[in-house]
């Protein structure tokens, strides 16, 4: 049986990812109107270029604050001290699929409906990436996908 994605459906999506370098890798492409819940990521490190070497995720999105498009929000870093150990980020947060109508800095009330409705034509996404090309994790996120459109 088929998943339901249309307008007013939230369905929990999985998404693995293998080796995942100093490229930038995007796990959750946002589309206009939908809210993203993201409930757990897992990241376990199959090589290191040297002890420390870090995973790191980032949002890209819109500043509220300064009312600026497309910037990196950097939601952690976690460094790792050895191979074949295993990182759970199970803090809850959410991500709309686009960025607003663009707005001069500051938030108020009409600005804060702006980010609620999507308006604009560019996406958020979730993406990875390590600090050398030598450093290798194994990714997985669960997150909800809530359809608004």
């Amino acid at each position: 049986m088929a998943i339901a994605r249309g307008a007013g459906t939230e369905i929990i999506r999985t998404a693995l990812f293998e080796d995942v370098s100093s490229t930038d890798v995007i796990v959750i492409y946002g589309v206009q109107h939908h809210i993203y819940t993201v409930l757990s990521i897992t990241c376990h490190p199959r090589d290191l270029n040297a002890s420390g070497d870090y995973i790191r995720l980032k949002l890209r999105g819109y500043d509220s604050s300064d009312g600026t498009s497309t910037q990196n929000f950097y939601i952690f870093e976690q460094e790792m001290a050895e191979v074949n150990t295993t990182f759970v980020w199970n803090d809850k947060f959410s991500f709309n699929g686009y960025e607003p109508v663009d707005f001069t800095a500051g938030l108020d009330a009409t600005k804060q409906d702006a980010i609620a409705d999507q308006g604009s034509s560019v996406s958020q996404y979730l993406k990875f990436h390590t600090d050398s090309a030598s450093t290798t994790f194994h990714v997985s996120v669960t997150f909800i996908d809530q359809n608004n459109a």
